[in-house]
């Protein structure tokens, strides 16, 4: 699946979802004219013409979008919904008070791409009534929580918290107005580390870990200070090896091997923003996998370290995949 990391230069697009005021698209907004930020906001929508928030965005330059969901299927109404965000050119989505239960053809469209702020510590507390829920139990600490969306409501991974104290006299009101000030702060940071993860080394290894992990006996093993994998055993031969910008190239990589010199160099003239000649490798028909670049396809990366594992297999492991994959 592609993926939409804001890049070197870049800055990802995010579309704000709200259904109120808008005060947390305010604080993403805003958060976003620094000059460091690695996103913008490219359109604010909402289910209720009405909202507040829809006029701040238009009086601060913000294309926006309304649709009321009133008399509407809700399948034809996300439908639309997502219609007008792929048209912003968004490539995230940021739910920020909207007021929405979504499709999950809608969840699974924006799967990993699109974020929630909730108030509460999750998991405690989904759903609404939170702080009054906060209260009558007793919490020393109530606060709020950025995560993923997924089908089932207020239930993603977790991107980040913020604890907020509970205060003796405490009313839902005036913990809400508390937890508030939290959720403005802590939103815009986890929006800004997740679209800017494509750059981060450590993310990038994860993804690549996760993925030459999941091949029959392979395993991790550094080579010359950088992390490679290898088929297991005393005979074990390398099928990748991770590049965090090695010998002064500007990239983070992925190295594989190809056929040879001549599919490599074939490779980088059809795509030389996605193929490198690595040093040392490439005199050998090993080919740079361009990692820290937007729109990275991971089922991509995936076949290439699977091609690649393949051409230092032993049989009996490359028949165990076949029957593996005949499932």
């Amino acid at each position: 699946m592609p993926d939409t990391e804001a890049g070197a230069g870049s800055r990802a697009k995010v579309a704000v979802l709200i259904s109120g005021s808008g005060t947390n698209m305010a604080a993403l907004l805003y958060a976003s004219r620094a000059q460091d930020c690695p996103y913008e906001i490219v359109l604010v929508a909402s289910n209720r013409e009405e909202a507040g928030g829809l006029a701040l965005a238009r009086a601060e330059g913000i294309p926006t979008f309304a649709l009321s969901h009133g008399g509407m299927d809700r399948a034809e109404h996300d439908e639309r919904m997502d219609a007008a965000i792929r048209e912003s050119g968004a490539g995230y989505v940021a739910l920020a008070g909207y007021m929405r239960i979504l499709t999950p053809a809608f969840v699974e469209a924006w799967e990993g791409r699109m974020l929630n702020i909730h108030p509460s510590l999750l998991p405690r507390y989904k759903g609404l009534h939170t702080h009054e829920q906060a209260i009558a139990n007793g919490d020393s600490h109530a606060g709020c929580s950025v995560h993923l969306v997924t089908p089932e409501l207020d239930d993603g991974p977790i991107l980040g918290q913020t604890k907020v104290a509970v205060i003796q006299g405490d009313s839902p009101v005036t913990l809400a107005n508390r937890v508030l000030i939290a959720e403005h702060q802590l939103y815009s940071r986890c929006l800004a580390r997740h679209v800017s993860r494509g750059a981060d080394p450590d993310w990038l290894l994860e993804q690549v870990r996760e993925r030459a992990h999941a091949l029959p006996e392979a395993e991790e093993r550094a080579s010359h200070g950088a992390p490679g994998w290898r088929t297991g055993g005393k005979s074990g031969k390398y099928f990748a090896y991770f590049s965090d910008r090695h010998h002064g190239e500007p990239h983070i990589a992925l190295l594989l091997k190809t056929s040879g010199p001549d599919e490599m160099a074939a490779l980088i003239e059809q795509a030389p923003e996605t193929y490198f000649r690595p040093a040392y490798y490439g005199a050998s028909g090993w080919v740079g996998l361009v990692l820290n670049r937007p729109g990275i396809d991971w089922d991509h990366v995936s076949g290439w370290l699977r091609r690649s594992w393949r051409t230092v297999a032993p049989k009996r492991l490359t028949k165990l995949l076949d029957a593996a994959d005949a499932f």
